[in-house]
């Protein structure tokens, strides 16, 4: 094959932003990500088929029956009439867009194992969304012609194997976070908290990692990452397993995890509180890793329906029916294997003090031994909420009933529209927790105005109050005022003042001015 110019990350990341202009303006980016997203995962898929294709070609020549043969056994086939080069020849079809609905319907039937339901309900040809038909056409056009860059061919022959295009549909996923507001944070965890969470509970290899709100599934991938390749490989030495509750969101992550070629993962789609979907026999299944940035303060999460829970998740208690947090907490630390499972969750400071039936599920907890760290974050990380939030580390193999404070809150570099952590900011507090562990049943008490190792007694006094202030002493003392050099400054400012004024009421005399 002919050497290509590999374009960067950065111009594919630019390229594909820029193809988003099909849209913009026609509808809002919450409206249109799911199609610049699916359009995405389709060129890639076109674009890996057909590189794969030219190198059985090269290797076998005319033999068409063999290379047939070599292409079904491809992780996914592709017919003729379902590439980018047939979208691309039939781009001036006054049916354009159901066009495109028949060929992304018949990629997922043609590939039900590893592709069903991966497009979703997304309808191309929907006048709701996308206008009449002149409109839509103008737009699918543009979008086609837009992925027909350059820059956008992402056949590995040209982009190489790294995992460009995994990162490409990352960078889109945020990207429309940002600007989604409030339900950008329904979809995504921002990289850097991801980064944090992964580096806290440090799968091992071969570890079962499992998200029951995996969202698009970026914070599964993330602490996938942490995990080495199986050897030989390109293939990180874990399974991965999520759940999710919407189905738009469950097939980007479907597309995610096929994009950064860890498509062996078992995500369901369903509500994971009401209808958990990883069950072996009669029992959650269970997992070394348990993550998860589940929805703050969720109402109406399903109460009504806990005390008959055929899990027993909330025999510790029944959280409050307009604040599911502890609901999904119960529920991952139920998915955690015993006597070893780590669980790492993202939270409102709301969870760390509440009252009532929270102080109850609180207190059992601690006095299981469960809860190894809590770490408070700084404010406006998160996508559509500015709150402070805070990072719960269960573990179910603890060697001390010691709990570890950090007060982060101060560690962040400043954003316009989000803070954000910096590298130093999460090795910092990755540091502190794994000294933690090093140190137990040491003389290690923490870091001065950072973190504190509290006992369960210091606990216990303060009533199982976990509000890290309690903890950790972050008081700045002020600078002693010298009040006999200010009183001094005050009186020499007088003395300036007064001269001042005798020459302005001077000057004015002379002007003939009383």
């Amino acid at each position: 094959m002919a050497t290509k110019t590999k374009p960067t990350q950065e111009e594919i990341n630019a390229a594909l932003w820029s193809a988003c202009d099909s849209f913009r303006g026609s509808i809002d980016s919450q409206g249109y990500k799911d199609y610049i997203l699916a359009f995405l995962f389709f060129k890639y898929l076109s674009d890996k088929y057909k590189d794969k294709y030219e190198e059985f070609k090269e290797e076998y020549g005319d033999d068409h029956q063999l290379i047939k043969r070599k292409m079904a056994r491809e992780p996914f086939v592709l017919s003729d009439d379902c590439t980018f080069e047939y979208v691309v020849e039939n781009k001036n079809d006054p049916q354009l867009g159901q066009l495109l609905n028949t060929v992304f319907e018949k990629i997922e039937d043609d590939n039900k194992k590893k592709l069903e339901g991966v497009f979703g309900d997304l309808d191309f040809n929907s006048s709701t969304k996308l206008g009449d038909a002149k409109k839509r056409n103008q737009i699918l056009k543009d979008l086609i012609e837009d992925f027909d860059k350059k820059k956008l061919d992402f056949r590995p022959s040209v982009i190489g194997t790294e995992d460009v295009i995994g990162n490409a549909y990352m960078y889109l996923i945020e990207r429309f976070a940002e600007g989604s507001g409030k339900k950008g944070g329904e979809f995504f965890t921002p990289n850097e908290v991801s980064t944090l969470l992964a580096k806290l509970v440090a799968p091992e290899a071969g570890a079962r990692i499992y998200d029951p709100t995996c969202g698009s599934g970026s914070l599964l991938i993330t602490v996938a990452e942490e995990v080495p390749f199986k050897k030989g490989t390109k293939i990180r030495n874990c399974s991965l397993f999520g759940q999710e509750s919407n189905g738009g969101t469950w097939a980007l992550a479907k597309m995610n995890m096929f994009l950064h070629e860890m498509d062996a993962a078992q995500i369901e789609w369903g509500d994971t509180i009401n209808n958990p979907k990883l069950i072996e026999g009669d029992n959650l299944m269970k997992f070394d890793v348990v993550v998860a940035n589940p929805p703050f303060s969720l109402a109406k999460w399903g109460a009504q329906h806990a005390a008959d829970d055929m899990y027993k998740r909330f025999v510790r208690g029944v959280p409050p029916k307009t604040k599911g947090d502890y609901a999904f907490i119960l529920h991952m630390i139920d998915s955690a294997v015993e006597g070893s499972g780590k669980v790492g969750v993202v939270v409102p400071h709301g969870v760390l003090f509440r009252g009532s039936v929270e102080k109850t599920i609180r207190e059992a907890l601690l006095r299981e031994n469960l809860l190894e760290a809590v770490v408070g974050l700084p404010s406006n990380l998160f996508f559509g909420t500015g709150i402070p939030a805070a990072i719960l580390i269960f573990n179910k193999g603890k060697k001390s009933d010691d709990v570890l404070f950090i007060d982060a809150s101060k560690e962040y570099e400043n954003g316009k529209k989000q803070n954000k952590l910096r590298e130093t900011d999460i090795n910092k507090i990755v540091d502190t927790y794994t000294e933690f562990q090093k140190t137990i049943g040491k003389d290690w008490d923490g870091v001065e105005k950072f973190a504190h190792r509290a006992t369960m007694e210091e606990i216990e006094e303060n009533k199982f109050n976990l509000n890290i202030p309690r903890y950790v002493d972050t008081f700045e003392a002020e600078e002693q005022v010298d009040l006999e050099k200010v009183k001094k400054e005050i009186e020499s400012l007088e003395s300036s003042i007064k001269e001042v004024r005798t020459d302005i009421d001077k000057y004015l005399k002379e002007l003939g001015i009383s």
